[in-house]
């Protein structure tokens, strides 16, 4: 007879923190987790008016790092591995283990829930499936419905302790599927006399015509580290009016500067309250609109479901932190916690697996003029699945030999493949080297010239050679178009290989079941500088064309892959989400300083499409520059291009 859940609950706590612990073993080793930082943003959004004032703020902003080395970040990717790499730290960042105020997490807890994205293109509705990493992350989540949602928070849960500060504290949005299990859970891992609050947030009123009690609230625990947390009771935000009934019974008094007021006197000591202060809110909260469809606060929509209003992280943020504060959410969502934190002036992390959801965040916070922010990503995703898969001895060799494997090459021998990341095919008559990538790199130039080297160098004549890649350099398709070679075919890995092989059973099981896509790029018609009379510089971009090359890699049934294929052929450039100019790309870190998205409408009315010409202005540079243009397609893909503009004449 299965075990019930309150029997297995022990034991996923147990295996929980074993997860846990071997993470925080494993954060000093060499291989540890890291993030990679994708770009460094300075909200400057396109925009139809005179460019003097952005221009202003973007010369003064164009070094700002913050004075203590502290950057606000948005993180793509697992939570568990981006908590893994905020503890680990690396030469830029030092771990922040013990140094977060404040952690609010709204994790879903819907088993019901249908993750379809909508992308709405011009005169067409593409429905995109989740990409598969999201799939499996999500059934992984309630495979077992609550047992393997809760296997899924507990590690999260420790190690996101270990974060805090000693004054620090973590609220958990629940509802009523899961609460009173996460409950029980926190009290083991925090501490039950740790609690700090049980709230309840109202979401709305109750339903005609039902003959059941209607779910009108979710549920948000609030544990601290230590029992001695920040709370700051006389913020704004923590008080709301009193009622007039209340009013009229107890604030009768009137001093000489026209204020309502009560008197108590407790221990022959007087105590005045003020009618206009407002009372400290309690733990039932009803005065925070939900983002119903008859909110009074739809103008905060960024058409995201599960999108929470600002005013209730306003009141958390408040609550639980001071100014300058570092605040942390590791289910990002729609943005509402590095929204209000950046309002508020705290210091803020997010992060979040969905690709929707992170550039759904980048863009409300450059339509907010954020701080300069980063956007990163785990810096080695593949590398620690292929761990949980092998086991934490695994080599790169075991997994390149899966990968050709499937791809139908067989490996070289020993002498001449050391690595075991070469194999061959021969068909028809001719030979193909085929070359699997570490999945611990970013695929680019270097690559593929040592590919085409090997092709043309090593024994046994080669007609073509296959390199196959995990991530790339955004400008792959620049090098691979300058290289020119007929003989060279680049490829991508699917990103969740590893996870269907774990579920599916094995290799066996996934062969002639992979697909291995290309790539997409991005092309320029010009790049121009021309010399301001303010002393400044004004560069000018203009798009050409954008080429989608893998839309075989798109979760996308039939009719909704026809309906792409009519946009590309028609209008490829209405594919673009975002686009951004660094207008000195270093090579390492993309610094973007100009941006636009769709539903930016501060340049036009089209909230479907992008402006295809950038124009700024710049302190002016003495020599060449390296202008780069990074884009973003309304599926996440990226590509960039770099062009070097000389110097204008005077």
């Amino acid at each position: 007879m299965p075990k019930s859940l309150l029997e297995e609950l022990p034991v996923i706590v147990r295996e929980g923190r074993q997860q846990a612990e071997r993470i925080l073993e494993g954060l000093e080793s060499r291989r540890r987790v890291r993030l990679q930082t994708r770009e460094w943003v300075l909200p400057s959004k396109d925009v139809a008016a005179a460019d003097w004032i952005a221009q202003a703020q973007r010369a003064a902003r164009m070094g700002e790092g913050s004075g203590d080395g502290w950057t606000n970040r948005l993180v793509y990717g697992d939570n568990l591995l981006a908590i893994a790499a905020l503890l680990a730290g690396d030469e830029d960042t030092p771990s922040l283990r013990g140094e977060v105020d404040l952690i609010y997490i709204d994790p879903p807890f819907d088993s019901k829930a249908d993750y379809r994205t909508k992308v709405q293109l011009p005169g067409v509705e593409i429905e995109q499936r989740p990409t598969v990493i999201e799939q499996f992350a999500y059934s992984d989540t309630w495979s077992e419905g609550t047992a393997s949602y809760l296997r899924m928070i507990v590690p999260r849960l420790v190690l996101m302790r270990e974060l805090l500060t000693k004054t620090g504290a973590i609220y958990v949005h629940l509802d009523y599927h899961v609460s009173h299990y996460v409950k029980a859970v926190m009290d083991e891992l925090f501490g039950k006399n740790n609690l700090n609050g049980c709230l309840v947030w109202q979401l709305g009123t109750g339903a005609k015509g039902r003959q059941e009690w209607s779910n009108q609230h979710n549920d948000i625990l609030c544990y601290s580290r230590s029992g001695n947390l920040i709370f700051n009771h006389e913020a704004d935000e923590l008080r709301e009016p009193f009622a007039e009934t209340s009013l009229a019974m107890h604030f009768n008094k009137i001093n000489a500067d026209g204020r309502r007021y009560r008197e108590r006197i407790v221990n022959g000591k007087s105590y005045i309250y003020y009618a206009d202060e407002g009372r400290l809110v309690g733990s039932v909260w009803t005065d925070c609109p939900s983002m119903s469809a008859n909110s009074p606060i739809l103008n905060e929509s960024v058409g995201y479901d599960t999108q929470k209003p600002e005013k209730l992280l306003s009141r958390i943020i408040a609550a639980s932190s001071n100014e300058d504060s570092i605040i942390a959410d590791f289910f990002g969502g729609s943005g509402t916690t590095a929204a209000v934190a950046e309002k508020l002036g705290r210091r803020w992390i997010t992060s979040d697996i969905g690709k929707p959801a992170c550039m759904i965040m980048r863009k409300r916070l450059i339509d907010q003029g954020a701080k300069p922010f980063l956007y990163q990503a785990i810096g080695d995703y593949h590398v620690e699945t292929a761990k949980t898969h092998f086991g934490r001895n695994y080599r790169v060799g075991d997994l390149s030999a899966i990968v050709l494997s499937l791809f139908g090459a067989l490996p070289l021998a020993p002498e001449d493949n050391p690595l075991r990341n070469l194999g061959s095919i021969a068909f028809g008559g001719r030979k193909t080297l085929v070359l699997v990538d570490s999945p611990g790199k970013l695929t680019g130039d270097a690559t593929l010239k040592k590919a085409i080297a090997q092709r043309d160098n090593l024994l046994g004549g080669w007609d073509r050679v296959v390199v196959l890649g995990w991530n790339f350099e955004p400008s792959i398709g620049q090098s691979i178009a300058a290289l020119n070679d007929d003989r060279l075919e680049v490829l991508v890995i699917p990103p969740d290989l590893l996870d269907r092989m774990r579920k599916k059973g094995g290799i066996e099981k996934l062969r002639g079941q992979v697909r291995f896509a290309s790539l997409q790029y991005v092309t320029l018609k010009s790049a121009t500088r021309q010399p301001a009379a303010d002393g400044n510089e004004r560069i000018e971009v203009t798009l050409d064309n954008y080429v989608l090359l893998s839309p075989e890699a798109i979760n996308l049934d039939e009719d909704n892959r026809r309906k792409l294929h009519k946009v590309m052929n028609a209008e490829p450039l209405a594919l673009i989400e975002y686009w951004a100019v660094d207008p000195d790309y270093d090579g390492q870190v993309f610094r973007s300083v100009w941006q636009d998205y769709r539903g930016n409408t501060a340049n036009d009315d089209d909230a479907l499409r992008v402006v295809d010409r950038a124009g700024f202005s710049v302190p002016r540079k003495a020599g060449e520059r390296r202008i780069c243009v990074r884009v973003v397609d309304v599926f996440g893909f990226e590509a960039e291009v770099v062009k070097t503009v000389a110097e204008p004449t005077p």
